[in-house]
């Protein structure tokens, strides 16, 4: 078999994919981990074993299975093994709790429920019991197995709904998301087409694998059939040691870790951190430029950027090819398939790695609009050649009398001043402006303090019309991040500093 990363983004389904890699490079490593290696042919083969054990147990095309599960190579054999079976998976991050969980599990009306038992302190089997799921069991490192002999044909239609991914439900529940095979493989593909990987690459998944980007990432493992690290806990400087023993040549995940990579960097100026590294790549949150920079100096390495969401895990990806300015202030451009249609300053997309829309049939009718373009809720527009340029989310956009004001405009400048390591700035009701500019930021070690003058004084040195400035700065030891790649919760902030009811906003 010769079959080109083209031709195998071809295949149907990802179970195909999994075979077609297998037959082509079945003793090639596809996953490392903690001393353990599997290859891509013996993860085709205990995939099959498991699926056989999973039949076993009453799993079936069609049966609804959730999943909450570390980032491990257990996870990865367990998620093919569905796939073989045609099964509906519902995958969840391992961080939610009881809420999430229940209403995830109630919403996808799920068969079964394979949880990590005790993980990191925390009893998710009891949990399971306590929110009376149905068909619990441990897959963290033991997963049933039988013989294939049993197994029914595997699904040969891509189309069909066979994932269920949540939405980070930061302003109301999470929403159950509808993907299907060709979706991911359409993204993955995508990825892998924007990175270009070379022979050789070591990638590396620090991120939860029930997060979209985990089949993103194992897509483009596939296509191009190269080894991936995981990390079942990511943190620095611990995770270093498997970087350099492993030799990744490309990390990443979002704008935190490049952040957490570039301050271990700055602890051994002069010393490469991690010798075989040539990119950082992802996507997920914001990218202030001056962040870009800082890494391609200091670490020696370039940094791609790209636009995903839970509903299209990838839309559009920095070329390591591209100049400076275009990595540094753009989230690059779409692959072909992705179209981007700006309607009022909003983002929207059609094309083959768009999901088919949420369980909630109302929200999949409001999501799109009459021409079937998915609506983001992120503002933005098209350069000339084609880049993508992101200004924020539409409730993001602060109105200040009657004033439409950008906090990532606002934000992109606090990160350029030496006394701020991270901010978010936020709308605050105020019964005099409607809302009124906050800025919330993190320091430095040893930074002076700062204070509101010194930063209006600064953002108006840099050009911030006065209609802009922030009337309130909070400082912070650390923002409220999510656990998956890191996203500053903003609802947090404005539950935090919303002045009390019939109080207007003050000033700081």
């Amino acid at each position: 078999m010769n079959d080109t990363p083209h031709e195998l983004s071809s295949s149907r389904t990802l179970w195909r994919l999994l075979a077609r890699r297998a037959a082509l490079s079945p003793d090639r490593p596809a996953f490392l981990q903690d001393g353990r290696s599997l290859t891509f042919g013996g993860l085709h083969a205990r995939a099959e074993r498991v699926a056989a054990g999973l039949h076993g147990m009453g799993v079936r095309p069609g049966t609804v299975v959730a999943w909450q599960l570390p980032t491990r190579i257990e996870t990865v054999v367990l998620t093919f093994a569905l796939a073989r079976l045609g099964a509906v998976q519902t995958p969840l991050i391992p961080f939610l709790r009881d809420r999430e969980v229940g209403h995830a599990l109630r919403e996808a009306r799920a068969e079964f429920f394979a949880v990590p038992g005790v993980w990191r302190g925390f009893d998710h089997t009891a949990m399971a019991r306590r929110l009376g799921a149905k068909g619990v069991f441990d897959a963290y490192d033991t997963l049933p197995e039988g013989d294939p002999a049993v197994l029914p044909a595997p699904p040969d239609d891509g189309t069909r709904v066979r994932w269920i991914y949540w939405t980070s439900g930061t302003t109301s529940a999470p929403k159950g998301v509808l993907h299907t095979d060709r979706s991911l493989i359409a993204g993955g593909s995508c990825l892998a087409h924007a990175l270009r990987p070379r022979t050789g690459d070591v990638g590396s998944i620090a991120f939860p694998y029930a997060h979209i980007g985990g089949p993103d990432y194992t897509v483009m493992l596939l296509l191009y059939g190269f080894p991936a690290v995981l990390f079942e806990q990511f943190a620095l400087p611990g995770a270093l040691e498997d970087y350099r023993r492993h030799g990744v040549t490309v990390a990443g995940g979002s704008t935190a870790f490049y952040s957490m990579f570039l301050a271990e960097q700055r602890k051994r100026p002069g010393e490469k951190l991690i010798p075989t590294l040539r990119l950082l790549a992802g996507g997920g949150a914001p990218k202030p430029p001056q962040l870009y920079h800082a890494v391609v100096r200091e670490m020696g390495v370039q940094l791609t950027h790209g636009y995903g969401m839970t509903e299209v895990p990838m839309i559009t990806m920095g070329d390591p090819d591209d100049t400076a300015e275009h990595l540094a202030t753009t989230e690059g451009r779409p692959p072909a398939g992705m179209e981007i249609r700006v309607v009022d300053g909003e983002v929207r997309l059609r094309g083959p790695a768009v999901c088919r829309g949420y369980l909630d049939p109302a929200q999949t009718a409001e999501a799109f609009d009459t021409d079937g373009f998915l609506r983001t809720g992120d503002l933005g527009h098209l350069t000339d050649g084609g880049h993508l340029v992101l200004t924020g989310r539409r409730k993001d956009v602060i109105i200040r009398k009657g004033e439409n004001v950008s906090a990532k405009e606002i934000e992109d400048l606090l990160h350029t001043h030496p006394a701020v390591a991270d901010a978010a700035v936020i709308g605050l009701p105020d019964a005099e402006r409607g809302e009124l500019v906050c800025a919330v930021v993190e320091q430095p070690p040893d930074a002076p303090r700062l204070t509101l003058e010194a930063v209006t004084r600064f953002l108006r040195a840099e050009g911030l019309s006065v209609h802009k400035l922030p009337e309130r700065l909070e400082v912070v030891d650390a923002l409220p991040r999510g656990e998956t790649l890191r996203k500053v919760l903003k609802y947090q902030l404005r539950e935090r500093y919303a002045p009390a009811p019939g109080c207007s906003g003050t000033v700081k």
